[in-house]
């Protein structure tokens, strides 16, 4: 088996999909489709259902998690070797649900830093574990709890999560509301997997509602601005209200102590991290998230 089909299988396997593949990877869809067929063959097995849409089955996720491990091993191994042969400090790889809350660290770290290469990765939190494992990516910052063993984890912090409304709503003006209050509301949130529409849906599965969804956005960080608009309510985090350059017409605390969300970094716990890596975890560690500066400028 070649690396280069290993790694086309891989992109064919997350997209589910053949000709996004071929788009991301640049080569023909049926030069895809014959080095997909072609691992088959020397399997002996089919990976993906082709019934309707493409779907990698049991065989296909087996295998997947079998490439993903070896081809991180020889990629760690290729940064090992170049770390020890003195060519800097290596390079880090990070993924988190969000950007938004590590601007300021990253923005540190890349000035104290400036020769690292910083990859940085959009992943939902469902899937870090595996790619931390397949050391696919070196550190992961999620905003929800990631039950999975082989990972040491180090919490950032823990904060409210609220109503973000439009400027004049009804809410607007309350001390607080309860899930209760807000049955009937038009909703502003992101799509299923994402942290903030998972909380959303589990607030209102507990009191057995439904939420009135009227956006599922791509982009959450466009939330904020969708509530301003007018077009609806929404879930917003406390640290959104300091970081966005623009917010919600008024924020309103929700009377349920489980509307919050833990802000956790989180590494493979047999991992040997590059430096790179290590600074990149002591920089996010140690920043001060109450006044959003570097540890020294407390």
């Amino acid at each position: 088996m070649e690396l280069n089909s290993l790694r086309q299988f891989l992109v064919v396997a997350r997209l589910e999909h053949l000709s996004r593949a071929a788009d991301e990877l640049r080569v023909a869809q049926p030069s895809l489709s014959r080095t997909v067929a072609r691992l088959e063959g020397e399997l002996g097995v089919p990976l993906f259902d082709r019934g309707g849409r493409l779907r990698l089955n049991d065989a296909g996720k087996l295998f997947r998690d079998h490439v993903e491990r070896a081809l991180g091993e020889l990629d760690a191994g290729r940064r090992a070797v170049a770390e020890a042969a003195g060519e800097g400090l290596g390079a880090v790889r990070l993924a988190s649900e969000t950007f938004l809350t590590l601007t300021g660290p990253l923005s540190a770290y890349k000035r104290a830093h400036p020769s690292v290469e910083v990859e940085l990765h959009w992943c939902p939190a469902e899937d870090m574990s595996r790619r931390l494992r397949a050391r696919d990516v070196d550190l992961c910052v999620a905003s929800q709890p990631i039950h999975a063993e082989g990972l040491a984890s180090a919490q950032l912090f823990d904060e409210a999560v609220g109503v973000g409304t439009p400027p004049g709503h009804p809410l607007a003006g309350r001390a607080s509301v309860t899930v209760e209050d807000l049955a009937d509301q038009p909703f502003i949130t992101a799509r299923q997997g994402h942290w903030i529409r998972r909380l959303l849906d589990r607030l209102f599965a507990a009191r057995d509602l439904t939420p009135k969804i009227v956006c599922e956005s791509d982009e959450p960080g466009a939330i904020a601005d969708l509530i301003s608009a007018g077009l609806g309510i929404g879930l917003v985090p406390a640290f959104a209200l300091r970081a966005a350059s623009r917010g919600p017409g008024a924020w309103v605390p929700v009377d349920s102590p489980d509307c919050r969300r833990t802000v956790t970094l989180y590494w493979g716990a047999d991992s040997r991290l590059s430096t790179a890596a290590r600074l990149m975890r002591t920089t996010i560690t140690g920043w001060d998230w109450t006044t959003g500066r570097p540890p020294e400028e407390r």
